[in-house]
């Protein structure tokens, strides 16, 4: 991207310039999901407990600091605003303003970690599992500042157009962690062997080396050093960032409490339902990955072109991004339509066990819904990127949580327990909160960039 007359792009041009963006952006959302599948996977070899714990620990950890990490979003935008706007002296602050906000944004989470045993205890769960996650969760909570480092970082990268330096070091990073997670599991290779704890142990180096070598390949490139670390910090871009972070967290939060509290009442309807839960998310989640990255890089097309002056651009570039991701989205749904049982055969399901053919044929079902909501998943997470780019994330997250939790939940709760409609139905509800989401942001961006587009023109005609 350039500064230079950006309201010159054609809609193929936009299309262009946002898929070079989202392009590596997914390959590394889907790399980085490779790496929780390779820790799953080589969990398992210890056994049941080990499982147990270390899955528990993994995802409690990666969802915090993936709440945490949203946060960091403001520091893409407001990089991209002040590129358009040829204010290139102001890149540099922002990224330390970004950075000093990761590293107070882990001290929370590392406290929250560091006491999670007495939480897990105070809910009830069995005491030898809390303690045993609360020891994974000692050793990965020295992880939580280099994953909110890495927040920044990439957001950074994004949006000076250096995306690939993204996918680059996660998939670098992801070929690491399974080593580091077999040698330390096993104690191959000369490593100690540590068990379970082994792969807490290989997050933690895995995140730290990619958080040290995205920052030196920085730092060596001419062309992405456009700041220092050290400098004079600007407490007006500090406040501005954490007024724009925290209700972009606290969106994150309420779906992924929504997509949580739907596992939950999966459990209360049975063991096949909340299997058949899990493989459905973890297909439907995979795919969620283009979209999620699409997202990523309209916030960055939008604040550049308004940053620019261009309200009819930063429109464009939001309308790109919808056919993009919902165009992508569509094809995810044909095929969860067409192949359901294909997909769920993935999961090393053996039609021959009774048991794994009821999962199986509640796949299917969960998947012809998942065709449904996919396409509004998709959609909403791209509206709500496209308002990230116009600095607008207090309204969205008050949409997002009516959406989800004032329509969403009640719904599924009500076909699923009231109505006794069975599981497939939970997954109606999360549809219909989606669809609601939709609809609210994507009229908040039409009016809002309507607003835009008035305010430029009368700009243009003066008094």
């Amino acid at each position: 991207m350039t500064a230079t007359s950006p309201s010159r792009l054609t809609f193929g041009q936009e299309t262009t310039a946002t898929l070079r963006l989202a392009t590596p952006l997914a390959a590394a959302a889907v790399a980085q999901m490779g790496m929780g599948l390779t820790d799953t996977i080589l969990l398992g070899s210890l056994g049941r407990d080990a499982l147990a714990a270390g899955g528990l620990g993994a995802g409690l950890f990666f969802t915090t600091t993936a709440i945490m990490q949203a946060a960091m979003t403001g520091v893409g935008v407001l990089v991209a605003h002040a590129r358009g706007s040829g204010a290139h002296d102001q890149v540099s602050p922002i990224f330390r303003a970004g950075t000093l906000l990761a590293l107070f944004a882990s001290a929370p989470v590392m406290l929250l970690l560091a006491f999670l045993e007495p939480l897990l205890l105070l809910i009830g769960e069995p005491g030898q599992l809390a303690h045993d996650v609360g020891q994974y969760e000692r050793i990965l909570l020295l992880a939580a500042p280099a994953s909110l480092l890495l927040g920044t970082q990439r957001t950074y990268l994004a949006a000076i157009d250096r995306p690939h330096v993204v996918m680059a070091v996660t998939i670098i990073a992801v070929v690491l962690n399974g080593l580091l997670n077999y040698g330390l599991l096993h104690g191959a290779w000369g490593l100690p062997n540590m068990g379970y704890l082994g792969s807490a142990t290989a997050s933690t180096i895995a995140l730290w080396v990619m958080a040290g070598a995205t920052s030196l390949v920085i730092r060596s490139q001419s062309s992405m050093r456009t700041y220092l670390f050290m400098g004079k910090l600007d407490w007006t871009i500090l406040r501005e960032l954490y007024h724009m972070g925290w209700p972009i967290a606290a969106t994150v939060a309420v779906e992924l409490a929504l997509f949580a509290a739907s596992g939950l009442m999966m459990g209360v309807l049975g063991n096949t339902a909340l299997a058949a839960h899990q493989v459905a998310i973890n297909i439907a989640s995979t795919t969620f990955m283009v979209p999620f990255a699409v997202s990523q890089a309209v916030n960055v097309r939008v604040g550049f072109h308004l940053g620019a002056g261009d309200a009819h651009a930063a429109r464009r570039a939001g309308l790109v991004a919808f056919m993009l991701g919902i165009g992508f989205m569509v094809i995810a749904a044909m095929t969860f339509l067409a192949a359901p049982r294909q997909l769920a055969l993935l999961f090393n399901l053996d039609p021959a066990n009774p048991g794994d053919a009821d999962v199986i044929a509640l796949v299917i079902k969960l998947l012809a819904v998942g065709a449904v909501f996919q396409v509004f998943d998709g959609a909403q997470v791209i509206a709500a990127g496209i308002l990230r780019g116009y600095k607008d994330t207090r309204v969205p997250m008050v949409m997002a949580a009516f959406s989800y939790w004032g329509i969403g939940f009640p719904v599924a709760w009500a076909l699923a327990f009231a109505m006794n409609a069975g599981p497939a139905s939970v997954w109606w509800g999360l549809a219909i909160g989606l669809m609601a989401a939709t609809a609210f942001l994507g009229v908040r961006f039409w009016r809002l960039s309507h607003r835009r587009i008035g305010i430029l023109s009368q700009s243009i005609s003066g008094p």
